[in-house]
């Protein structure tokens, strides 16, 4: 039974939804020649972050972040590089969106480190986080971590209409919200996951889950976990200037990909085995959108056969941002496309999203489900 409770808390979560939507500026840095990135080293101050036996969450995050503002000032000319802190201060999740909105900036990359339950203190490994509705308790997890931030500031519940960053009920708010940086978030993420491999991190992938500091912002925005400070190896590394500087490294070799790669937007193309042959052709010509299934990247060809499409057939590619980006089913109609992806695809890939193309080039989601609802 829907009752009083939930009511109120729904809303409480559409109120939110509402000051959020009206209260940043559109996505866009067209009046500035730089390209600008804003890096925001989570926690800080009074907020140390997770905690380890030797260091402090805040304190990493922080060296990482000094480290990659560097290499993207001392060699990238054209690109100016804003800091939400570049001290130990604490600073509110609101303002540093604040800060990267009224810079117009064109990325947002946000810089923090896992930890876990002592008992599981083997866990180790690298994960990127987009703006999402979590698919796995895990990935929930890790937002009310990162969320729980908020209840530091002493206005909080006006502030974020009541959000409650503990209670999985809050976290419905994501149900309602199509973010249209998705896309490029998603690319961004794939390419500093591929470059974590590089300096042998393990790989625990790209994910969604609802972080309020992304939500809030209004342009491409990524949430790194840099590893987890509560395995004794792992925070030894983490407190390294071997392992900060490989971890700026490589999302610093990840921004080079993605600023070289954007906007530029590749030329759909199929994949279809032949005789054992790979036959590459250009998507036919339409005046409607073409919805398909996004399931996976790669920075390889992965063949039709490979178990790691987990039966799905066939699967369809596309090339973006030096990646190889997998899909599956395609058609005009968007409900049928969302069907397929519920019922079929969202049980073997819980990361799954839907894309679109018209004309062959790839389109903002947004723009092509209002063409298919003008159409229909």
């Amino acid at each position: 039974m829907f009752t009083l409770y939930r009511m109120n808390i729904l809303y409480k979560i559409l109120l939110f939804y509402c000051l959020l939507t009206f209260s940043y500026p559109t996505t866009g840095n067209t009046l500035n020649d730089k390209f600008t990135v804003v890096i925001d080293p989570g926690h800080g101050g009074n907020d140390p972050g997770a905690v380890g036996r030797k260091g402090k969450e805040k304190n990493i995050n922080l060296n990482v972040a000094i480290k990659l503002g560097k290499l993207i000032e001392n060699n990238c000319n054209d690109t100016k590089v804003i800091y939400t802190r570049k001290s130990d201060i604490f600073v509110p999740l609101h303002k540093r969106a604040d800060i990267a909105n009224n810079a117009k900036a064109n990325l947002f990359i946000s810089i923090h480190t896992n930890a876990v339950a002592r008992n599981n203190s083997y866990v180790k490994g690298t994960e990127t986080y987009t703006l999402g509705l979590h698919r796995t308790e895990e990935n929930l997890e890790v937002a009310k971590k990162e969320n729980s931030v908020i209840l530091i500031e002493d206005d909080y519940k006006q502030r974020y209409a009541g959000f409650n960053p503990n209670s999985s009920e809050s976290y419905i708010i994501f149900e309602f919200m199509q973010d249209k940086n998705m896309e490029q978030s998603v690319n961004f993420a794939t390419l500093i996951q591929k470059h974590f491999k590089g300096y042998n991190r393990i790989d625990k992938g790209v994910h969604q889950a609802g972080f309020l500091v992304l939500r809030e912002t209004s342009m491409p925005s990524v949430l790194i976990e840099l590893g987890y400070i509560s395995n004794p190896s792992e925070e030894t590394y983490l407190l390294s200037d071997k392992g900060t500087s490989d971890l700026a490294n490589a999302i610093y070799k990840a921004f080079l990909n993605y600023k070289g790669n954007t906007p530029k937007i590749q030329t759909v193309t199929t994949e279809k085995e032949t005789k054992g042959k790979n036959v590459t052709k250009k998507t036919e010509q339409t005046s409607k959108p073409v919805f398909k299934i996004q399931i996976l990247a790669s920075d390889k060809v992965i063949p039709q056969n490979s178990k790691q499409f987990k039966g799905l057939k066939p699967v369809s590619w596309y090339k973006e941002n030096g990646m190889i980006k997998y899909t599956y089913a395609e058609d005009e109609n968007y409900n049928k496309i969302l069907q397929i992806k519920k019922n079929t695809v969202d049980p073997k890939f819980k990361d799954a999203f839907i894309i679109a193309f018209k004309n062959g080039t790839k389109i903002n989601i947004n723009q092509a489900i209002k063409e298919f609802k003008n159409h229909d």
